[in-house]
């Protein structure tokens, strides 16, 4: 296949573009830091050269938004919803100029759109989506993506949960908090945690780019959710940590001024379950956190 991944050159665009290649495909990487042979520029607002790549592409996805890992000032807050709804629109202007499009377009979205929850496990038909900064920019994000219909182009919007990997993402942070004896609850503990193994990641892309069927939002995230307390736990019991400090919200809320970041991304209780992926019979390898945590340590 010809792949094209937007904004491709971070955690998941890196290991998507392995994974592609390893299996044969063509993958071409948009960036605004063209480097490679593969690699081709983009600025992710305005139409180009670039746009011709799209032709005769068999698979688009779009990857493309700032960091939600900082502080949520309105200039931030500003380029975190553009960065997202202006790389969406054009790569739909530029799907719209094709004479042979790509027959499939990924875009990537959040299973932060739906609301914090202890106890509902949010499904694709039954999740909650509530109103606030970052669920707003999901629906908006959504909102964008689905507005226009090609036919002959099926989309998914990809509402991906934490991804864990040895290369990139949260895993490596959280691996070097718990080595440092700091590897306790954050706040109260019983926030859900909503993850899936990074290869478990890319193998639910190329399993949505095979099944016709599917399209729609779909929750990229592993079957088996656990509370902040279990998680840190078992994290603590695979590194032979006997201890880990329990970080208190006022705690998390000063260091988090210091980290350049936001409490919701370690506070808000994420209960999802990837109920397509299930009913449509996808095999995890990694469906729980005990066998995860085997493989990445």
């Amino acid at each position: 296949m010809k792949i094209i991944i937007a904004a491709g050159t971070g955690f998941l665009g890196k290991n998507l573009k392995k994974y592609f290649e390893e299996k044969g495909n063509q993958v071409y990487i948009l960036t605004r830091n063209a480097k490679r042979e593969s690699d081709i520029y983009w600025d992710a607002k305005n139409l180009g050269e670039w746009s011709n790549v799209l032709e005769n592409a068999d698979v688009l996805i779009n990857l493309a938004g700032k960091s939600v890992d900082c502080r949520y000032s309105d200039r931030n807050k500003q380029e975190i919803y553009s960065s997202r709804i202006e790389s969406t629109k054009v790569l739909q202007e530029a799907l719209d100029q094709c004479i042979h499009k790509p027959k499939v377009w990924l875009n990537a979205s959040s299973a932060t759109i739906y609301v914090h929850s202890e106890k509902h496990l949010n499904t694709e038909e039954n999740g909650i989506i509530g109103d606030d900064f970052s669920m707003n920019i999901c629906k908006s994000w959504e909102k964008e993506f689905f507005t226009v219909e090609n036919n002959g182009v099926r989309k998914v919007a990809l509402r991906t949960s934490i991804v864990l990997g040895k290369n990139g993402g949260a895993f490596p942070k959280l691996y070097q908090v718990t080595k440092l004896g700091l590897g306790g609850k954050q706040g109260n503990g019983n926030q859900n945690v909503s993850w899936i193994h990074i290869d478990d990641f890319c193998r639910a892309v190329e399993w949505i780019i095979e099944n016709e069927n599917i399209s729609g939002p779909i929750n990229i995230t592993a079957p088996n959710p656990l509370t902040n307390i279990e998680l840190m736990k078992k994290l603590r019991a695979r590194l032979r940590m006997p201890f880990g400090m329990n970080a208190p919200v006022w705690q998390l809320e000063l260091a988090s001024i210091f980290l350049k970041t936001e409490t919701e991304l370690l506070l808000k209780s994420r209960n999802v379950y990837p109920e397509i992926l299930m009913k449509n019979n996808f095999q995890f390898t990694y469906p729980d956190m005990d066998t995860a945590l085997q493989d990445l340590i």
